[in-house]
């Protein structure tokens, strides 16, 4: 069973900064898209960003220009910056891995709470 190791959410208030980590454990090379997801009370999980091992990201929308996604240099730890946060990214963000196979074998993290204050 693939585990990943959140860490990095809190309290901050609207237009201040956090920074998510997540550490598989497993070689990247087992999962090499990895990236967040979130949930707000009472709505679906959303994707907020991934990225390849190839560098490739993907973002939502909502948060193009505020959040950077990331890897170490050896592809392994996933990090997530968050700029600019507003009271609409208080969720719980939950680190995501998945295999290259087809189907792809996703795994979850436990998730983190974000909370920003108005």
């Amino acid at each position: 069973q693939v585990q990943l190791a959140e860490s990095g959410g809190g309290l901050v208030q609207a237009g201040g900064s956090l920074r998510l980590s997540c550490v598989p454990s497993i070689s990247a090379f087992a999962i090499p898209i990895m990236g967040w997801y979130r949930q707000a009370p009472g709505k679906q999980r959303e994707l907020v960003a991934t990225e390849n091992l190839g560098g490739v990201t993907n973002y939502a929308e909502s948060v193009k220009g505020r959040f950077t996604i990331s890897r170490d240099n050896v592809g392994r730890t996933v990090y997530l910056q968050m700029n600019s946060l507003k009271p609409e990214d208080t969720a719980a963000y939950y680190c995501y891995a998945a295999t290259a196979g087809t189907p792809p074998v996703s795994f979850w993290g436990q998730g983190t709470q974000v909370i920003v204050s108005s």
